[in-house]
């Protein structure tokens, strides 16, 4: 008997529980997956070894049983000495990377004191104004010894410099120094709409961030290529996959037209994915993308270093899946979810906290968040064995599915003129807008169940936990302290500096170096900011809807 017999025979004769089973993407699935359905599947050509090309089961040969991913909770609200407490808190509780989340007015590139951030200081993230707020938050974490992811994209240059700066500081080289930037502009423009320059300047800010870091700061990580955002917009899990990688090629390309060799900046560019609720399309997504990176980067861009081939990735859970009805269950959802993330083969993992959907996270509930990646990591197994889904005919065809159809995006999105082109032209915000529709409506019509949200609901459910809430004198706060700051320092220096920026960006020298000498003179980013958006101006997008 084959399957088609079976099927026929067997299965379609038989009662079943829904009309329609499919991934949490709308792809529909096969009632059970068999040889016949990875027969072109050749072992050395799309799987291999781990630690070898194409990385299809990972990127190290001894994957976690030589090293556990790195625990990096995403942090940050109020003042810098607010944050500076919360890092000391979960490194305390065997975290063991950081993750700043910055409030959006830094993310937007303007002071505490802007008029358009009233209201919004330290609110989402924590408040950076200058190199001095950068110091506290780092004070007493000695930044030679652990690595920071740092989510900033328009003014991450700015922020990096900040960084540098602070580790000079602590007595460290910048050599020394290991992080991520998330750098990532396309995906801004795409999915998350925190923009400040238009595409063109801002790709020349990136490839100027290439450029000096691969010279002066090997370790760094200069994009952390996100696809994050996208599916947080409504992306499905192809979506999420081609975009985000269709984003990395771009990154190279602009990097080879700067004049680089591919093999200087491509070993640093990392990626950052999305680990959402359907368990075994998350583990396929993360074992195509290797996969797709590494054949691209090889075939197409001729890079020649291996290291130039690996996809390595931060992953977070996804925060569009917790919900504010009966929070508690978030704490399973995030389990699922970093359990996929960790037998996809992350290199780092951010878990989410139940009370995500409502506020900033409490000390206890970002506790029980890291506490389940210690369980996956300590008490499940799962980190005994490298890849251990390998050779599952579901996953293994569901991962050549999803190469295949990120495949067809890649030509689709070549078609139209590239990733610019195509964001200029509303290509991928309409991909993502139709495919968060369609989701939403499965959701309002019962066809896909939310528990708690509409199956399984309490009646009259009341909140028991507990929320944080940020203190409105924490913007009073800030904007004294950026006073005291304006007041103490050189002006001359400051306007030397800004002056020399601007004229940098009119040229064709490296920005980086210029930001800098800024952060030296203790501009604030909003000024150093403001200089550059002089000389780029602002984006403005075209309205699609």
């Amino acid at each position: 008997m084959d399957k088609k017999e079976w099927r026929e025979k067997e299965y379609l004769p038989s009662p079943l529980r829904k009309a329609r089973f499919t991934t949490i993407s709308g792809e529909e699935l096969e009632p059970l997956y068999t040889p016949e359905d990875v027969a072109g599947l050749d072992y050395g050509r799309d799987l291999g070894y781990p630690g070898r090309y194409p990385f299809t089961r990972g990127i190290h040969p001894t994957m976690y049983r030589g090293r556990l991913w790195t625990m990096r909770q995403f942090s940050g609200f109020g003042t810098a000495e607010d944050t500076n407490r919360r890092y000391k808190f979960l490194l305390e509780r065997g975290q063991t990377g950081l993750s700043v989340a910055f409030d959006m007015p830094t993310i937007m590139g303007r002071d505490s004191d802007d008029p358009l951030s009233e209201g919004e200081v330290g609110r989402c993230g924590v408040a950076i104004d200058s190199l001095q707020d950068m110091e506290v938050l780092f004070d007493g974490i000695p930044l030679r010894d652990i690595t920071t992811s740092m989510t900033i994209n328009g003014p991450a240059a700015v922020l990096l410099a900040f960084y540098l700066c602070v580790g000079e500081k602590q007595g460290a080289s910048i050599r020394e120094l290991g992080g991520t930037i998330q750098n990532d502009i396309l995906k801004e423009y795409i999915a998350q709409k925190s923009w400040i320059f238009p595409p063109r300047p801002s790709m020349r800010i990136i490839t100027d961030i290439l450029a000096f870091c691969s010279r002066e700061v090997p370790r760094w990580n200069t994009i952390s290529i996100s696809g994050y955002h996208i599916r947080e917009a409504g992306s499905t899990a192809v979506q999420e996959l081609a975009f985000t990688l269709a984003d990395g090629f771009a990154y190279v390309e602009a990097g080879i037209a700067a004049g680089l060799d591919v093999d200087e900046f491509a070993p640093r560019l990392s990626f950052f994915f999305n680990s959402h609720m359907d368990f075994f399309e998350e583990i396929a997504k993360f074992r195509a993308a290797r996969r797709i990176w590494a054949r691209h980067m090889r075939e197409r861009y001729g890079a020649r270093d291996p290291r130039s081939w690996m996809l390595r990735f931060h992953t977070q859970t996804a925060g569009c899946s917790l919900t504010a009805q009966q929070p508690e269950n978030n704490i399973v959802r995030t389990a699922l979810e970093a359990l996929s993330a960790v037998l996809g083969g992350t290199q780092s993992l951010h878990t989410n906290s139940m009370d995500e959907t409502l506020a900033l996270p409490t000390e206890k509930a970002v506790e029980i968040a890291l506490r389940t990646q210690q369980i996956i990591a300590h008490e499940s197994g799962v980190t005994e064995v490298i890849d251990p889904l390998a050779g599952s005919y579901f996953v293994e065809a569901l991962t050549n599915r999803m190469e295949e159809e990120a495949e067809e995006y890649f030509r689709r999105i070549e078609e139209q003129g590239g990733v610019l082109v195509a964001i200029e032209n509303g290509f991928f915000q309409r991909e993502i807008a139709d495919a968060a529709y369609r989701y939403q409506l499965e959701v309002e019509r019962g066809e896909r169940v939310v528990v708690g949200v509409n199956r399984y609901q309490h009646e009259n459910e009341s909140l028991d936990i507990e929320i944080l809430k940020i203190d409105p004198a924490v913007e009073r706060r800030q904007r004294e302290r950026l006073a005291e700051l304006r007041a103490s320092r050189s002006a001359a220096e400051v306007e030397k500096a800004l002056e020399e920026l601007r004229e940098g960006a009119r040229g064709d020298a490296n920005l980086m170096p210029l930001i800098i000498a800024c952060a030296r003179a203790y501009c604030t980013e909003g000024e150093i900011i403001g200089a550059l958006r002089e000389v780029f101006g602002e984006y403005r997008e075209t309205a699609l809807y």
